[in-house]
């Protein structure tokens, strides 16, 4: 770990002394992960001078108005009712754009930057994979090559976190905490995304990725080189999560906000309308809940920032990850799922939570149009005669498109090196313990799912809790309209077979067998 190792943290400042009297500028503050670091440095580092968000005006909507919106998420229910007052008077909006020159910036807010912040945590990304290369590139490129721009200004700078991803490197099975190869220059990424024209830039998107998925991935790795090209003059960190899923325990017991990775999956899967998965019942799914990222992100800046700044410092990298801490396969969590969704189903299923992982591409297809789009279509078609809009051949278009774009992270195995992330918990002071120390080896899995379902259920989908009987009844009903449907089905299968020349053949033959003998 490099200006770790031969430290006597005995003089180190707690956590919470290091971030008082903080400015702190965060991008990607309205996202997920954004909204949860606020949250958690408000709530356990209270007395930080304050936050200043990036912004902008998105859909009409002010960044000052967007300000109120982002208060109002349940994710500050916790801070509202024990620390009232304390967003409203340390977290202030700086109008700009992460994808414009210059990050969008008035001059006078870029000198108010300049000369009051002292860490910066930059954590506005795409998380599309599908987005086109020249707009993947504005965002996770040469925003943070912007971001930099901005740190190598600002006077009192005591640390740059860096959020990238664990899977920047995929072309590595093992993936360690050090900075591999770029796939390409970045700088010469911007050019050509900058001057070529769209169509040129499309057609070579493919052949310039190379080995790498998707432009995500590309983007991020890129990302990467430009903080690491910084080392010994930034004192900067980079962080690498995995795929973050709901909370353990805050800001409470699991917290989601999106429908990225597997939760949009189970979620399609406890509605009845994902019936094939295409991965390994065996691979080993690496999933890092928010908190345990929040907690890793913020004592990254506390350690960086606790030790002067020398040339000869490397830049740290943190694999954020379960790994082999507390893993869990594909197979047990679906399994863990569908148990679940008996206990907790979500509300109006169209269907009875069923289907299994397929490892067979092929067989997948096969059961994406007998299982997904043949009943979609005669929904649909039962809606139209009713007068009512057709929607869900739309869904399983949706869902189709997400699931390839997670093929590639779901039918493969990576294995993630945490020596950095573990060793970084384990200095943390002893009165620190209890608000930052990270754990995930003795999360009980099962409780942890079951409440991510909860989670799901209250925050993405916005069902009560007072409606989970009505959810049950409705539950009961489509497993034994399941069940007839199936009797049906494969007792018309058995009657058409039975009836077929070839087998009353062979049932004659048989016969005529038995009597002569």
């Amino acid at each position: 770990m490099g200006f770790l190792e031969d430290r006597d943290m005995s003089k180190v400042p707690t956590i919470p002394e290091f971030y008082k009297g903080k400015t702190i500028f965060i991008t990607g503050g309205s996202g997920f992960m954004g909204k949860v670091l606020i949250e958690k440095l408000l709530y356990s580092c209270t007395e930080l001078d304050r936050i200043y968000l990036l912004m902008r005006t998105k859909k009409g909507v002010k960044s000052e108005d967007r300000l109120a919106q982002l208060y109002s998420s349940p994710c500050y229910d916790r801070l509202r009712t024990e620390k009232p007052g304390v967003f409203e008077s340390k977290v202030f909006v700086i109008a700009g754009d992460i994808m414009e020159n210059g990050l969008g910036l008035s001059e006078d807010d870029r000198a108010l930057l300049v000369n009051r912040t002292n860490i910066i945590f930059h954590v506005a990304a795409s998380v599309r994979f599908d987005d086109p290369l020249p707009f993947a590139a504005r965002l996770n490129l040469r925003g943070t090559k912007e971001i930099v721009d901005l740190a190598r200004e600002v006077r009192e700078l005591a640390a740059l976190v860096h959020i990238s991803t664990s899977y920047s490197n995929t072309n590595h099975k093992t993936i360690d905490e050090v900075m591999y190869p770029a796939h390409a220059d970045w700088r010469d990424t911007l050019k050509i995304c900058e001057k070529l024209d769209e169509h040129t830039v499309k057609v070579l998107t493919p052949k310039y990725l190379g080995e790498i998925p998707n432009t995500y991935t590309f983007t991020k790795q890129l990302a990467e080189h430009v903080i690491y090209e910084q080392r010994g003059q930034l004192p900067a960190v980079i962080i690498r999560p995995s795929i973050v899923v709901a909370s353990v325990e805050e800001p409470m017991p699991g917290w989601i906000e999106n429908f990225n990775g597997p939760v949009g999956i189970l979620v399609a899967c406890g509605k009845g309308i994902m019936r094939s998965i295409y991965s390994d019942p065996d691979l080993i799914a690496d999933y890092v809940p928010v908190d345990v990222s929040i907690k890793n992100f913020i004592a990254a800046g506390w350690i960086r920032g606790t030790k002067k700044l020398q040339k000869s410092d490397d830049i740290t990298i943190y694999n954020c990850c379960t790994s082999n801490l507390n893993n869990i396969t594909m197979g047990e969590l679906v399994e863990t799922g569908r148990k679940i969704s008996e206990m907790y189903p979500l509300n109006d299923m169209l269907w009875n939570v069923g289907g299994n992982i397929t490892k067979c591409k092929f067989l997948h297809y096969i059961k994406v149009l007998f299982v997904h789009l043949l009943p979609a279509i005669i929904i649909d078609t039962i809606l139209r005669l009713l007068g009512k809009k057709p929607m869900l051949v739309k869904v399983q278009r949706r869902i189709y498109i997400a699931t390839m774009a997670l093929a590639y992270y779901v039918t493969q195995q990576w294995t993630f090196v945490n020596k950095n992330f573990i060793q970084l918990r384990s200095s943390i002071k002893e009165e620190d313990k209890s608000d930052f120390y990270y754990e995930v080896e003795n999360v009980d899995k099962y409780e942890y799912f079951r409440n991510s379902c909860i989670g799901g259920r209250r925050y993405l989908l916005h069902e009560k809790d007072e409606d989970l009987p009505k959810a049950k009844a409705h539950f009961a009903r489509m497993v034994i309209l399941d069940k007839l449907v199936q009797c049906v089905f494969y007792g018309y299968l058995f009657w058409w077979v039975f009836n077929t020349n070839f087998v009353q053949n062979l049932i004659s033959s048989v016969m005529d067998f038995s009597i002569n003998i």
